[in-house]
């Protein structure tokens, strides 16, 4: 008769490759935060950045975190990771480091906007500030819900 001991099994989740990456949480978040992180760069965009020095770095932060945000989704669909434990070391300091900077944009964009408030163009420009704001706060709060749940998995 076999001993029944403890379970030698990791107790630690399998990553998710392929169309599980949609479903799980973590992971789940990534699409919603390139679809917001390129919103805030079109309506940034169509303001034709008036203000260059607040507005070119929210739009550096915006394009450049969709281009690795997309690269890092494409990695876990084609199960790149191969389920190791190093890639949620690696999307965890990603998604942190990628939230500061998101916050930092948000409120400069934020600035950017009161600022447009007044200017030539003021009511569309205003507007299209405002719209920007918003994604870009929420994109922040993405990556930030992101970077803090891995630990909750």
């Amino acid at each position: 008769m076999a001993s029944v001991g403890p379970s030698t099994a990791s107790t630690q989740p399998a990553l998710p490759s392929g169309p599980a990456v949609f479903k799980t949480i973590p992971y789940a978040f990534i699409l919603p935060e390139i679809i917001c992180g390129t919103w805030v760069w079109i309506f940034v965009a169509a303001t034709s950045v008036s203000l260059p020095l607040l507005q070119g770095w929210v739009m550096y932060v915006s394009l450049t975190s969709c281009l690795i945000s997309l690269l890092l989704l494409l990695s876990y669909l084609i199960g790149f990771h191969k389920n190791s434990e190093n890639w949620k070391v690696l999307d965890s300091l990603y998604h942190g480091a990628t939230a500061i900077l998101y916050l930092s944009a948000a409120v400069l964009q934020a600035n950017a906007t009161i600022t447009s408030e007044f200017g030539p163009n003021s009511p569309l420009y205003y507007q299209l500030n405002c719209v920007a704001s918003f994604f870009a706060f929420l994109t922040a709060f993405l990556y930030i819900l992101h970077a803090f749940s891995i630990y909750y998995q």
